[in-house]
């Protein structure tokens, strides 16, 4: 896919987007002003401002979540886009490389095989960094978690009721929202 047919579907995605709550109402409008006003969105070398991409990882266990080593906050595994790749792609990969899970992209998908995007959260990414933050949903299996040395050691599947409890609050609306009824 090209970076302009990226641009245009990640934008359209987007601007289509339902939010689940205020906040992910406000992380919309201010991802699409900050992405329109980008040159390179998708390149964290080009500007602190940029797109990541993060998976809410699911399975018959419930949640995965991890404390993150810096911000000290407990939430979903994600990260920057490296060249070459979609959101979706750097999902997967940071999902991967976090958990230690094998892992898979979770549907519904479109005709070109590009999952759904589940919700949208611009948030600071430390260092200076804003993360203009993509959110798929992510397969995670049922067996624990294996991160490997470097990346955050404090991971576990929680229940979704605390799940919803512990995660930092631009993840919150979107786990009440997902949560099995």
């Amino acid at each position: 896919m090209t970076d302009d047919a990226l641009r245009v579907r990640i934008r359209d995605a987007v601007s289509a987007r339902r939010p689940v709550d205020e906040r992910e109402a406000a992380s919309i409008e201010q991802f699409l002003t900050a992405f329109d006003a980008l040159s390179e969105p998708f390149d964290q070398r080009i500007d602190d401002v940029h797109v990541t991409g993060s998976g809410i990882v699911v399975g018959d266990r419930g949640v995965v979540l991890l404390r993150h080593k810096r911000l000290g906050i407990w939430l979903q595994p994600g990260g920057h886009i490296d060249p070459g790749e979609t959101p979706w792609e750097a999902t997967l990969r940071e999902c991967m490389e976090e958990t230690g899970l094998d892992v898979s992209l979770a549907g519904p998908f479109d005709a070109d095989g590009v999952p759904e995007m589940i919700h949208v959260d611009v948030h600071g990414g430390g260092r200076g960094h804003t993360h203009l933050d993509l959110r798929y949903l992510v397969d995670g299996g049922t067996a624990d978690p294996m991160p490997p040395e470097g990346e955050s050691q404090e991971i576990a599947w929680l229940t979704w009721d605390a799940a919803i409890e512990r995660a930092d609050l631009g993840l919150r609306g979107a786990l009440i929202a997902l949560r099995p009824r």
